[in-house]
């Protein structure tokens, strides 16, 4: 009996293009002897499609013509059995459910990757692949995962969080930043990846102008020092909080100071759906053992630290001048889910998939030994007239 698994893709992002290559690669990917797979396509409003085109790259060419195509749907939980119905119901005539048993959401960026998408699952009573909602709200948030990972040992460059109330005195702002780190700096939105809206200030014309363009996309930004004699470093890590192992190491060779949204996804994708994956990089990365052996520690201590679970992918920095090493950042659901990091140390993307499936089912079978809600209704025993309340 195969599982049947619902690829959720696109949503409410910046990134939403992205997501449809990531999710499009999983999906050809998957063992169909296993899974049974639908895809399900989210609208940049939020709305929910399903059909015999969703899964086929080809076709979101032309979006209004595919969603005509489609059936638009909403999870729906019965007995314990999630379902997607087709919305609005018909009226008359036999309203045809779709039993799902867990969902794999490959989304990218705020309102989907941020733990909002995955609170919803977990309102609906639907497992899901990959990090839990606080998991992924810490991860998507670079302010709190600095924090988190600072107060865990794991080192992070300092920084500058700036809130929009901030944004009425630019002046002020420039000025803080110049006495706390000088030049250069970077700028980057609190809440966004894919590289969007991040940029390099050398001076205060360009810190203004970099300042700018982040608040187009968040209303809290970061500043942080620079590292200009650099190298990036990435690994990605599978596993969860208990157990998880590390990916070989890369390093992303790109055409700027930073690596933009244009290396990621521009440059190199001339087959339309490759994603990350045609990232010009160097794997496994030029490390000495003990450098990598620290990276991927590393990794793994930032993973289980931030409550990870599935594949994520831990970004470092390396400052040449000091051989120091910093983690960048952790993307909860990577471009490409990171598969090409896995197949030099042996891991297949089928196999990938399988295993981040069954972390999801492993999750669903330990919380469902938890004790939720108690066998009482104190409303019951409680006088409701009057103002006062009944916690103590």
């Amino acid at each position: 009996m195969t599982t049947k698994v619902a690829v959720l893709f696109g949503g409410k992002s910046v990134e939403h293009e992205v997501s449809i290559i990531s999710a499009i690669q999983a999906i050809m990917s998957m063992d169909r002897e296993k899974y049974e797979i639908i895809p399900v396509y989210i609208t940049k409003d939020g709305d929910m499609y399903t059909g015999e085109k969703t899964g086929d790259i080809e076709a979101y060419k032309n979006i209004p013509e595919l969603l005509k195509k489609s059936q638009r749907v909403i999870f729906i939980n019965e007995n314990g059995q999630v379902s997607m119905m087709p919305y609005p119901m018909k009226k008359f005539g036999k309203n045809n459910a779709i039993a799902v048993d867990v969902a794999f959401p490959i989304v990218h960026g705020t309102n989907e990757e941020d733990g909002t998408l995955q609170g919803y699952l977990k309102t609906v009573g639907l497992p899901f692949v990959g990090c839990d909602v606080t998991a992924s709200a810490l991860g998507m948030d670079k302010y709190l995962m600095k924090a988190v990972l600072k107060d865990n040992g794991v080192p992070v460059l300092d920084c500058i969080l700036f809130r929009s109330c901030d944004y009425r005195d630019v002046a002020a702002m420039i000025d803080r930043v110049e006495k706390k780190f000088g030049y250069p700096v970077i700028v980057k939105p609190v809440n966004l990846g894919s590289s969007v809206g991040i940029s390099v200030a050398k001076n205060k014309t360009e810190l203004e102008k970099s300042i700018d363009d982040a608040y187009t996309y968040a209303t809290r930004i970061l500043v942080e020092p620079a590292i200009m004699n650099l190298r990036e470093i990435n690994c990605a890590v599978l596993g969860d909080e208990n157990e998880a192992e590390a990916s070989e190491c890369e390093e992303p060779l790109h055409s700027d100071e930073i690596l933009s949204y244009e290396d990621k996804y521009l440059n190199n994708a001339k087959g339309g759906s490759k994603g990350m994956a045609s990232v010009s990089r160097k794997i496994p990365a030029e490390l000495s053992q003990d450098k990598r052996k620290e990276v991927r520690d590393m990794a793994v201590k930032a993973f289980q630290c931030l409550g990870c679970s599935g594949v994520s992918r831990i970004d470092f920095m390396i400052d040449r001048d000091t051989d120091k090493l910093y983690l960048n950042e952790i993307n909860t659901i990577p471009g490409s889910l990171a598969f090409y990091l896995w197949e030099p140390v042996g891991v297949k993307y089928t196999q990938l998939l399988d295993r981040m499936i069954q972390l999801a089912m492993k999750r669903e079978r330990e919380e469902k030994s938890l004790t939720y809600t108690f066998d009482t209704n104190i409303l019951s025993q409680q006088t409701l007239s009057g103002a006062k309340g009944v916690k103590r």
